[in-house]
Order: structure tokens, then sequence, then C-alpha cells
């Protein structure tokens, strides 16, 4: 990349990191201050763009679960909801000509229907970026917002492909079934790579060349074929440190999808205009979501979160845009009122995910009323009878619950927010439920319940430090006057757990020297091999 793209990208993401919303809107402002600047951007930030997406979608496809696509809240909230959005808008835009608004007054039924549609997406690349941060992927509603957000890309896809007037190559059946009959082959590669640099290649050649090449070559989406990929070896024991592998490859690259964004056009001030009055129409597109979910019996919370995450317009609006200007359907304007209406909707929609929570609380008596009768799918199941529980059940988790359980004696209870998860360790034999310590309504469940009689002590093991600091926010709110323990990466952070309130916080690669060490010691002295100089007195 250019040094001054760089240098523009780094400085506005670390302003607005500042001020509390993701850098990512920072990013997009880059994008607008480098084309106010007249700096066009050219194939390699394209090129960094296309890498980016592909990349987002082979790591979603590393994490998806395909099952859940098939459940009625995501295939079915999904075409509802873009049947009901692309209807709404189509109104509003035909209301908008008869006013004589400026570029609506220009635009046939056909026009008005392939705008609509291009702005019923909501943005993948958003909703992963946001949700990741907080560490909410797996959980109810980021999994039911991920699972929707795919659903609309394959419209997209079944759309752009229709739009060309041909249809994927005959080989295309054959280059599917050939992949699932590789997979075992693709699994033994995988095996026999270290956990290094070429874990790492293995992944980019996953994604961009038996993912993205192979389907460009039976005229079929890159990107689809990057998800594709991505899912069919998910269930590989390396598929997690693959998807972490990458990630700091694809935060990059993402970095050039969003200038790319701002660099799409100069704005005039009725394009502008045009952009803002769009924007205004977004609280319609989150209330829609938010009541079909609630339809198909998610709690109010898990719904108005996932709404949130879908609360903007789509990077695949501008795809649907481009395909109607090259066929002559919309004028090229309609793409700069599109990319600036999408970046509008990120800078929106940040605070608004970031504050999910607090608006959840404020409202939540108001929310509460659009609930479904009957069990939730996230409601806490079980009494809670446990002294002590353990948050986020990955290795850190398992490895304290079980030490626990030997050294205390107690009555020692796991959770965490993914299904899968919390049903794998319930296998196991553990004592493990399915909940959210970011989520105020399981804290109330518990504390009803009389869980805070028993409850003495929380160890917070998430992996993400504002998932952890948000439980510890909860905990407070909840009224809980027990011991809280937390987890790390970082000095700044266990300073700011601390000053949260959190009793003991550590930080775990530190902390897994002195476990490293304690385990030695404690064999050594078991087989009766302790060295002498361990065995003096200390």
């Amino acid at each position: 990349m250019d040094p001054l793209w760089l240098t523009v990208a780094f400085l506005c993401g670390f302003l607005v990191r500042q001020v509390g919303l993701p850098p990512l809107v920072g990013f997009l402002m880059a994008g607008f201050i480098l084309n106010a600047m007249g700096i066009e951007g050219g194939t390699t930030l394209q090129v960094a763009a296309d890498l980016g997406v592909t990349l987002l979608l082979f790591t979603i496809g590393l994490k998806l679960e395909l099952g859940s696509l098939f459940k009625p809240r995501i295939w079915a909230g999904a075409s509802l909801h873009m049947l009901v959005t692309v209807g709404f808008l189509g109104l509003a835009f035909a209301g908008f000509a008869h006013l004589g608004l400026a570029h609506f007054t220009d635009l046939d039924t056909t026009s008005i229907l392939l705008i609509a549609f291009a702005l019923s997406f909501s943005s993948t690349v958003f909703a992963v970026k946001i949700l990741e941060e907080k560490g909410e992927m797996a959980s109810v509603h980021g999994s039911v917002a991920i699972g929707i957000l795919i659903m609309q890309d394959v419209l997209a896809v079944v759309f752009l492909t229709a739009s060309t007037g041909k249809l994927p190559s005959p080989w295309a059946i054959v280059l599917v079934a050939g992949l699932i009959l590789v997979r075992p082959y693709l699994f033994r590669i995988m095996d026999r790579c270290d956990h290094g640099e070429l874990t790492i290649l293995f992944g980019f050649f996953l994604a961009l060349v038996v993912g993205a090449e192979s389907f460009e070559a039976v005229a079929m989406k890159s990107d689809l074929g990057a998800l594709i990929i991505g899912m069919l070896v998910a269930k590989h024991p390396k598929a997690k440190e693959l998807a972490k592998s990458l990630l700091g490859f694809k935060e990059i690259f993402l970095i050039g999808f969003f200038l790319s964004i701002g660099l799409a056009g100069i704005p005039t001030l009725e394009t502008l205009g045009i952009a803002v009055l769009l924007c205004l129409l977004i609280p319609v597109k989150v209330a829609l979501f938010f009541v079909l979910l609630c339809g198909f019996k998610l709690r109010a919370r898990s719904s108005l979160l996932s709404s949130f995450s879908l609360a903007n317009y789509s990077e695949f609006g501008l795809i649907v845009g481009a395909v109607g200007v090259a066929n002559g359907w919309i004028a090229p304007d309609w793409l700069v009122i599109i990319a600036v209406a999408l970046s509008l909707t990120f800078v929106l929609a940040s605070p608004l995910n970031s504050r999910g929570d607090g608006i959840y609380s404020r409202y939540q008596k108001l929310l509460l009323k659009y609930e479904r009768r009957g069990r939730h799918p996230d409601d806490l199941a079980e009494p809670w009878r446990a002294n002590i529980a353990v948050f986020g059940m990955g290795r850190i988790g398992i490895g304290a619950y079980e030490y626990l359980k030997e050294r205390c004696g107690a009555n020692v209870r796991g959770v965490d927010l993914n299904t899968k998860v919390a049903q794998e360790q319930k296998d196991a034999g553990r004592d493990v439920v399915l909940g959210d310590a970011t989520d105020p309504d399981f804290w109330e469940s518990v504390k009803t319940g009389g869980g805070f009689d028993r409850l003495e002590l929380v160890l917070l093991a998430m992996p993400k430090h504002r998932a952890n600091m948000s439980a510890v926010q909860q905990l407070r709110k909840a009224g809980y006057g027990g011991t809280i323990a937390a987890i790390a990466m970082y000095e700044d952070q266990l300073q700011e757990l601390k000053a949260a309130g959190v009793h003991a916080a550590f930080n775990f690669y530190a902390e897994a020297g002195a476990g490293f060490a304690e385990h030695v010691y404690e064999s050594a002295l078991a087989a009766g091999i302790l060295p002498r100089v361990c065995q003096r007195p200390a």
C-alpha cells in the first residue's frame, strides 16, 4: 500500500478508537479524506480489498455450523425480511419520486426494485468485525446474525448469476462433488502441516486457490467458493488454529476494503442528502428484523442485538448497483449514493452495537412485550445450585473447572455462550450450561432463582477483554457481592479489570509459566525424582 494511505488510515483509526468507536469507522473516514485529496484507489487497493473479503468468508466458513442455516429463523427470517424490505423501500422510493425528489424522478419500476434490493442487504464485513471485537461470534445473537448474512450472500450470488444471463458452468456440480471427495486428503495435508508458516500458507491456498479460483473457473462467485471450502474443512481439529493464524492478514487486508468504499466517489451536496435520507430508513429495517426474530422465539435481547448487527447497508449493495449501472438500469450517481449511505450506516451502527446492552436495559420492559411465550433457545434451562462459576469453557476455562472441582470439593458450574461447546462439555460429564455473562437477563435469572445466595466465586475466562469487562459490569448491576477473578492478555487490561472491581486479575501468559512449573514440581515430587536443589527449604 502507498505510505500516505497507511498514514491516513492509521491516524483516523487511532483517533476514532480514542473516542470509543471501532477503528473501521476511522478507516472509512480515511477513504473519504483521501478521496477529497484527489487520490484514487487503483489496482493495489482493490486487490487488498478483495483478499480481505475472501479471507473473511473463508474464516466464517471455518466457524460455521451448516445445520444452523436450515433453521427457520435463519432462512425464513432472511427471506421474509428481504421481501418486506424490498416492498417497503420500493413504495418509499415511488413516494419520493411522486414528491419530485432529485434522482428518484428518473427511476422506473425496474430501477426502483433494483435499488431497493441492493439496500435490503446488511454488511457481512461490518457484523463480523463488531461481533469478533466483542467476542460474540458464537453467541446466540451472533450466530443468528451471521446465518442471516450468509443467506443474504447466497441470494446475492443468485441475482448476480441471473443478471449476467449466464448459468454457472455444468462443471460447477463436478467441482463441488470433487471437493467433497478430496476433503479427506485435505485433512491429511492439514495434519502434516506444522503450526507455523506452512499452516498459514495452506490457509491461503485453500481460500484463494481451491476456493476462489476454482469457483471463478466454473462461472461462480469466488467469495462463495472461499466460504464453501471453509465449511468443508471446518470439522478438522486445526480449523480454529487456522482461523487464528489468518486473523492478522484478514484484518490488514480489510483495511483496504474500508478505504475503497470511501474512495468510491466524491458525493455532491445533492447525493449526500439522498444518502442521509436512505439512512433515515434504517430504523425500519432494524425494527423488522427485531419483530421477525422475536416471532421465531428468540428472546428480546438476542433479537435486538442481532438486529443491531444488521443495522446497515451492505458492500453487496455496491456490487448489485455496479451490475445495474453496467446494464444501464440505473444512473452511475446511484453508486456514489449507495457508497455514502453504506459508510454513514457503518458510522451510525458502530456506537449502536457498542451500547447494545445499555439500550436493552433501558427499554427492557417495552422490548419484552414482543417476546413469544414459552421456552426460548437461549434461556437458562436449569436451576442454579453452584458455588463457583467458570465463564468461557475453552482450554483455560476447562483447566480452571477441573482444578477447582478437585481442590475445593465445591459445586462448580461452567457456562459458555456457544451452544455447541456447552453441549460438548455437558456430554463430557461436566456441569456446563448455555449462558452469556454479558447478558443482564442471565444474571437476573440466576439472582431470581436464589443463585446469588450460593454463588461465592466467579471466574471470567473468556478470550475477549471487552466481554470480561462487560460481565463485571453486569455482575455489579445485578448486585453480586462475591469474589470475581478474570484473565487478560496485557498489563493495561489487568489494571482496567482491577479498577472495575475484579478481586484477582491474571495475565494468562505469565500464569501459564507458573502453572507449568507447579505441575513439574508436583509430578517430580510424586515420582520421587525431585532434584536436590528443589528440596531445599524455602
